[in-house]
């Protein structure tokens, strides 16, 4: 029957149609701080040595060397297509993404946001993969050799993958932004 149960999912239920402002906010501050991070550290192995400031070197130089990061110094080949898709497809985004989730109720954002979350979800899945099993030994910059040094990079890492995953399951089951439910019912 229904109960105290029923009416605490029923209230759940309504949160969730509302347009989910937190999770907006959330999603609006990860798009627009990867402009910068994209642009500024990200992207710096796929160019010449010399472009980017010295600050912006050294500071990539201290990530690196402070979690043992050797894919951000010596990227392999699939490494670089990462980063290439994240040049090309994913940085043009981060400022659409940003605006509609700055201003909110943008129902528009759901498809575009539903291919970025699955592209960098599959994408973080082989890096973090990388990172706990691969033998960085024979690698030219150091890696992580213990499990503690395994587990501080992907804690750098985590984030790409949960907020995108937190995205995609919002846009699949939010009614706000799931259209579909909403021609079901009429």
């Amino acid at each position: 029957g229904g109960g105290w149960g029923s009416g605490r999912w029923a209230g759940l239920g309504a949160a969730m149609a509302a347009a989910p402002r937190w999770r907006e906010r959330l999603f609006a501050l990860y798009f627009l701080s990867h402009v910068p991070v994209t642009l500024l550290i990200d992207l710096q192995p796929l160019l010449p040595a010399g472009i980017h400031p010295p600050a912006l070197a050294e500071l990539l130089q201290w990530y690196t060397a402070t979690f043992r990061d050797p894919l951000m110094l010596q990227p392999p080949e699939w490494f670089k297509a990462f980063m290439y898709c994240e040049a090309f497809l994913q940085l043009p985004f981060f400022p659409v993404a940003g605006y509609a989730f700055l201003k909110g109720g943008c129902k528009w954002i759901r498809t575009p946001a539903i291919i970025y979350s699955t592209h960098v979800a599959t994408t973080l899945f082989a890096i973090l993969a990388h990172i706990l099993f691969h033998d960085f030994s024979r690698s030219e910059h150091s890696g992580p050799q213990t499990q503690r040094e395994r587990l501080a990079l992907l804690s750098v890492y985590l984030p790409y993958l949960l907020i995108p995953l937190l995205l995609l399951y919002t846009m699949l089951r939010n009614p706000h932004y799931n259209q579909a439910d909403k021609r079901k019912r009429k």
